[in-house]
């Protein structure tokens, strides 16, 4: 197996400690670092993707191996690819991104595949990685990433934590274009994230009442102190 490190906008101190590590458990013998580092000029940085996949394609299709390659991380891609669409005059959309961020990566995960064997079975996994703010997925960029697949688990901090069932929580919904929905799943689910906005505020003025709650009792003197005043 190879895998293939790309490094898109990362601290030099960063990469080297991941480096590191990976010698520590015997990894950098199968293993390729592509780093575009943050002092790296914007064209170095949108090109270094694609540079890693090209490498660990050539494993994939002449040696016949499989190999993974990690894009670590693909927010830090799309920064670039916008400072250049700006220098090149092009029409920006929200967030100052080009209209085609969103294809930008889809064409780059989209190289992943698993070979027939007639082809030598050889396969390319990708493993991107996103930076978002605050647990959010509300930022432009970062939306259009993850709407190009499907999610398999909760990427909200509260439904990770209290195990809540369901893979998908509502207001994290991938988006779904044009007409399809029926009539009356809009009718039904029109409401929904306006009322689970509503149980959030409630959710959260709760925790804080409860945690006010407990500071107010903790400051309070024991019982016997009183007597003694």
């Amino acid at each position: 197996m190879i895998c293939v490190y790309v490094a898109i906008g990362q601290k030099g101190s960063t990469v080297a400690a991941v480096v590191e590590k990976l010698k520590e458990f015997g990894a950098m013998d199968y293993t390729i670092v592509v780093l575009a580092s943050a002092s790296e000029p914007a064209p170095m940085q949108y090109i270094a993707p694609f540079s890693g996949c090209a490498m660990a394609e050539y494993f994939m299709y002449d040696e016949k191996k499989a190999t993974l390659c990690v894009y670590d991380d693909l927010s830090k891609q799309a920064a670039a690819y916008r400072q250049l669409s700006l220098v090149l005059r092009r029409p920006p959309r929200p967030e100052a991104y080009p209209g085609d961020v969103f294809y930008l990566h889809s064409r780059l995960l989209e190289r992943a595949a698993k070979l027939s064997d007639p082809m030598g079975a050889g396969s390319l996994t990708a493993l991107p990685i996103i930076e978002t703010q605050r647990a959010t997925s509300r930022l432009h960029s970062t939306k259009r990433h993850l709407d190009h697949r499907r999610p398999d688990f909760p990427r909200d901090r509260h439904v990770l934590l209290e195990r809540a069932a369901g893979d998908q929580p509502g207001d994290f919904g991938v988006a779904r274009r044009g007409n399809a929905q029926i009539k009356a799943m809009k009718q039904v689910a029109g409401r929904l994230r306006l009322d689970l906005a509503q149980y959030r505020e409630l959710e959260a003025f709760a925790q804080f009442a409860r945690s006010s709650t407990r500071r107010r009792r903790s400051s309070w003197p024991a019982v016997g102190a009183w007597w003694k005043c």
